[in-house]
């Protein structure tokens, strides 16, 4: 009976993805093409979310949202002049609604089914290590100026893009060091740079990022 139940109730979930989910998120592709399209956004594109997210913050996350974007997606549409310098306009950007755990553990299960691009996540192999706070942190900022458009813990860091002191709860290890090697194969239009960053160093920005929300962990 139980298995019953969760079936009509991924099934009235996936149903619900279609109908209120894809009218933020594009659930089927392709990714935009265009610059106009892509700053219409109003939520990070979902056809690939299985190649992007961890199921289990998903579903953590769709229960409790907190904003990944500080900006929204586009940040031009939610900033406005401050004392010295833009500062984010609260007021323009909408919350996303809160999920009871069934619904969220269902829709989380479909949205994982989405693997369009498992032959970029195959290529890539995370090797074991870690990197001192200190050294990621300069790693991160001074070489590669990273920081201008992602925050690296609350109100630290650039709003342009998103943050990252959570990043390694919610994003499959591969997928960050897949969309750093090359933006543009998952997102033609992103803003972010293909900085041609070596393999080494992709690494030790994976490693970075885990200990970012290790820390993160500990604040909370």
């Amino acid at each position: 009976m139980a298995a019953l139940v969760f079936s009509c109730v991924a099934i009235a979930e996936e149903g619900r993805l279609q109908k209120e989910c894809a009218s933020c998120h594009n659930l089927t592709g392709p990714v935009a093409q265009t610059l106009k399209d892509a700053w219409a956004r109003k939520g990070p594109d979902m056809f690939y979310a299985g190649n992007k997210y961890r199921q289990e913050w998903l579903v953590s996350w769709l229960q409790k949202p907190q904003r990944i974007r500080p900006a929204g997606m586009y940040y031009g549409d939610h900033i406005k002049p401050g004392p010295s310098g833009d500062v984010i306009d609260a007021a323009t950007l909408a919350d996303h609604v809160a999920l009871s755990k069934d619904e969220a553990v269902a829709i989380a299960a479909e949205l994982m089914k989405n693997k369009p691009h498992d032959d970029l996540i195959a290529r890539e192999k995370i090797e074991p290590g870690t990197i001192t706070k200190q050294m990621g942190e300069m790693n991160f900022d001074k070489f590669w100026g990273c920081m201008a458009c992602h925050l690296i813990e609350p109100e630290y860091g650039g709003f342009s893009g998103p943050e990252l002191y959570t990043a390694a709860k919610r994003l499959q290890p591969e997928f960050i060091a897949s969309f750093i090697r090359n933006p543009q194969a998952w997102e033609p239009k992103t803003w972010m740079p293909n900085k041609e960053v070596p393999e080494g160093v992709l690494q030790k920005f994976v490693h970075y990022f885990e200990v970012l929300s290790k820390e993160s962990d500990h604040a909370q």
